[in-house]
């Protein structure tokens, strides 16, 4: 059997094949910003995670150009915002009715919330503010998810990519749903 590094994120792919980490060693990657998330933060351009707070502060988003609002936390008993709460900003709004919970399967979702993203920062000028009640478990894992599908980076590499901009932590469950993205996306073959 082949030898594979077993460092996190290893770059050089030739040298040795990449896997998937374990949950507990992704977990380590995740606080690595200094402080305190705010109600908002850009973490990859033209990308921001945030809070209920920020979403429901037009004037903050208007103030930002945000042009799309991706709610994870969408519906009744969650953020209830939904389309006519921005009908006056010109923002363009997508919901997913999730709840933050390691039984919940948000993977589902993780296709079409990639795609809002990517036709948010299709558009010209497009800005898109990804957020559910805390804008750290719901929120951080669809982005993570678009970062894998659409700018194909792993998700040690994704999870670098945003938590040094952020502090995010995907619940267990949806890390999990994750994992099995990354293996799903980065195929881990037995043959060499």
């Amino acid at each position: 059997m082949p030898r594979v590094s077993s460092c996190l994120g290893c770059a050089d792919m030739s040298e040795s094949r990449y896997e998937t980490p374990p949950a507990s060693e992704l977990q380590r990657l995740l606080w690595i910003k200094p402080g305190t998330s705010g109600h908002l933060d850009e973490v990859q351009p033209r990308i921001y995670i945030g809070d209920m707070y920020a979403a429901k502060d037009k004037h903050l988003l208007r103030s930002l150009n945000i042009t799309h609002v991706l709610n994870a936390a969408d519906g009744k008993y969650n953020v209830n915002t939904g389309a006519s709460y921005y009908r006056d900003t010109g923002i363009t709004y997508h919901g997913v009715e999730a709840f933050d919970m390691p039984s919940f399967d948000l993977s589902p979702f993780f296709y079409s919330a990639a795609k809002f993203i990517k036709n948010a920062l299709s558009t010209p000028g497009g800005k898109v503010f990804v957020h559910c009640a805390m804008g750290l478990s719901r929120s951080s894992t669809l982005v993570l998810a678009y970062l894998m599908i659409h700018e194909n980076k792993t998700l040690v590499d994704a999870i670098k990519a945003v938590a040094e901009h952020r502090n995010v932590c995907p619940n267990t469950g949806f890390m999990e749903q994750l994992r099995q993205l990354d293996k799903q996306l980065h195929y881990q073959g037995s043959a060499v």
